[in-house]
């Protein structure tokens, strides 16, 4: 089997009202760069990252070469290849984005043309896994906030995500009375996680986290810039609550470093950042060679699949507008819903279609 074609499809879902978190103001839309590899057997692997016009560039421009006419089966050595394509002007950010999307469609063809749902070619140890429900943006006002956080618990989710931060972490006051405020819509039994979003310096995300664990918050995650190690260390070590981050770093090699500096007590790679499947999977058994948990970023339907696989996978995050976009995108995919999500076992390889409709009405170019 050969690839024979190399597509991409560009789709900006748009966002009413436009959200905000601490560092990222007026966000006003979501969607995905597709990637559509095609074989000579009719075998076809869809993959996904950012909506960027630049990434599809660099997919188009710089990877498509070498894709056409390779086994697909040959994914480490087709990781490898686009690896070092991109060496001198890519090794984080959006050339690895760009690396990510093609990954995942690589994945996604080899269990179709296995006759596999992703998660069983992956090899799983467990049929489910649990979630948590993610939004709580800056820009809602406390009862948006407290209306959206109660939604995921009326969907059976017993784990929900806030942003704290407010305005490049100039509020803190505010921060703090809406943590309390959702602690005591919520109660003591929902499991509360806070989102900083690189918001606090060092000796801010210190002071204020040890307000914030009077609410029995159950992770502190991007307190500082994600490129601050020796913040989020000095962080991870002054507080009892534990410091997630990872979303914003690349390769294993970002997170070797990240790990071996005691700098995160929960590690959060993002497969649409990270590598795609191939890396994914690196880093989280490289966290748990460090005894640390993994809890994934954004991107839930191809998560659902890794969680099954990953020992010290401890949740999955479903942002909730990831979720609208992916409502109006795809066909149809499995309810997040509950405390746990199983991945439909008749799909074949992420089990994901694009909607034609979608496509006619947010495709770009």
């Amino acid at each position: 089997m050969k690839i024979i074609d190399v597509q991409t499809t560009l789709i900006v879902v748009p966002r009413d009202p436009p959200i905000s978190d601490a560092t990222a103001l007026r966000m006003t839309a979501g969607g995905y760069c597709f990637v559509h590899l095609r074989t000579d057997e009719g075998i076809e692997g869809l993959g996904m990252s950012a909506p960027s016009r630049a990434l599809r560039a660099v997919i188009e421009h710089d990877l498509k070469d070498i894709l056409l006419g390779a086994d697909p089966f040959d994914i480490e050595g087709l990781w490898q290849d686009m690896f070092w394509r991109v060496r001198g002007f890519g090794r984080k950010g959006l050339a690895f984005q760009a690396i990510s999307a093609v990954d995942i469609a690589l994945w996604d063809l080899k269990a179709k043309a296995l006759g596999l749902p992703l998660y069983k070619l992956l090899g799983p140890c467990r049929a489910s896994t649990p979630i948590y429900g993610s939004g709580g943006w800056t820009s809602y006002t406390d009862s948006e906030l407290i209306d959206e956080q109660l939604s995921y618990v009326q969907r059976g989710m017993t784990r929900v995500k806030m942003k704290v931060g407010m305005d490049f972490g100039t509020r803190p006051e505010a921060d703090v009375r809406r943590v309390a405020a959702v602690r005591r819509a919520l109660g003591d039994e929902v499991e509360l996680y806070i989102d900083a979003n690189n918001g606090y310096t060092a000796k801010q995300a210190i002071g204020l986290g040890r307000r914030f664990e009077e609410y029995g918050i159950g992770w502190y995650e991007e307190p500082v810039l994600a490129d601050d190690l020796d913040g989020l260390a000095r962080i991870a070590a002054a507080l009892t609550v534990p410091i997630a981050t990872g979303e914003h770093e690349y390769t294993k090699h970002g997170f070797k470093d990240l790990l071996s500096r005691g700098a995160a007590d929960i590690a959060q790679p993002d497969v649409g950042r990270v590598g795609g499947v191939t890396e994914w999977m690196k880093v989280a058994h490289l966290a748990d060679a460090f005894n640390i948990p993994v809890a994934s970023h954004a991107y839930q339907l191809v998560h659902l699949h890794l969680a099954l696989a990953t020992p010290n996978m401890q949740v999955v995050e479903c942002l909730g507008t990831v979720e609208a976009a992916d409502r109006i995108v795809f066909t149809e995919f499995p309810e997040p819903a509950g405390p746990d999500w199983t991945p439909d076992p008749t799909k074949l390889g992420l089990g994901l279609e694009l909607d034609p409709h979608a496509i006619s009405t947010y495709a770009i170019d």
